[in-house]
């Protein structure tokens, strides 16, 4: 089985893990998921740590501010990682998809430093808050609901094409209206994601080989540290209070 695997019928997982029953599957899938979230967590802690220390750096920041070259270099480079961690995630071993994983969070760290200067710490902190929060009761939708969030999980990723394609529009319009649009359906679409990727877990959990399963937990900790960044970012544009 493929680790990009989309369905959530977890029927078609019956023979993954054969010597489990149905109450120690759960619990299994249970452990599975607390550590795909501590990756998670860990990847966000090295991306505030960076981010807190280049906003004390006048030196770095010098240079990212004064660099539009570099700036931007930083994030076509953080794409790259992400697409080919993804992309190529088969082929790799678990080493060496767990160090581009936290080489992505480190590199976001850099131009998260950023926002630390643009808003107030207490609009930060609040809209941090906001954030666990949702992400938190999201998560449990995904992981409690008997529901099949493959098709809503869809029209999630389509809603996420329409935002990027929108947001790289609105660079060269410089559309107001537009800017809260995007943010709006932003936090909307990333609010469904959490949900979904919750649940695709859960599907990563019953994977055959424990290879596998290990790397499942590694493309399930991007995917969830993806949902909260972005749905930091797009409550930050709405709520945020710049200095």
């Amino acid at each position: 089985m493929e680790i990009n695997q989309r369905s959530t019928n977890f029927d078609q997982y019956s023979e993954a893990l054969p010597f489990y029953g149905e109450e120690e599957k759960k619990a299994y899938v249970a452990r599975y998921i607390s550590k795909v979230y501590g990756w998670m967590f860990l990847a966000l802690s090295v991306t505030a740590v960076v981010a807190g220390y280049v906003s004390q750096s006048e030196a770095i920041l010098s240079m990212l501010l004064s660099s539009r070259f570099l700036f931007f270099g930083l994030l076509i480079g953080q794409l790259f990682l992400v697409g080919f961690l993804t992309m190529r995630l088969q082929k790799m071993n678990v080493n060496m998809a767990t160090t581009i994983f936290f080489l992505y969070a480190a590199l976001n760290g850099l131009t998260f430093a950023v926002l630390l200067l643009m808003y107030t710490p207490a609009s930060l902190m609040g809209v941090f808050g906001i954030t666990a929060g949702t992400f938190g009761i999201m998560s449990a939708v995904g992981y409690y609901t008997k529901q099949d969030l493959t098709g809503f999980g869809q029209i999630m990723l389509f809603g996420l094409i329409g935002v990027i394609v929108a947001s790289v529009v609105n660079f060269f319009m410089q559309s107001e209206m537009l800017y809260w649009i995007i943010s709006y359906v932003g936090v909307a679409v990333f609010v469904g994601l959490i949900a979904y990727d919750t649940q695709k877990i859960k599907g990563y959990a019953l994977l055959e080989t424990e290879e596998q399963r290990k790397k499942g937990a590694i493309l399930g900790a991007l995917a969830l540290y993806l949902d909260f960044i972005n749905l930091f970012i797009y409550l930050l544009r709405l709520f945020g209070s710049r200095k």
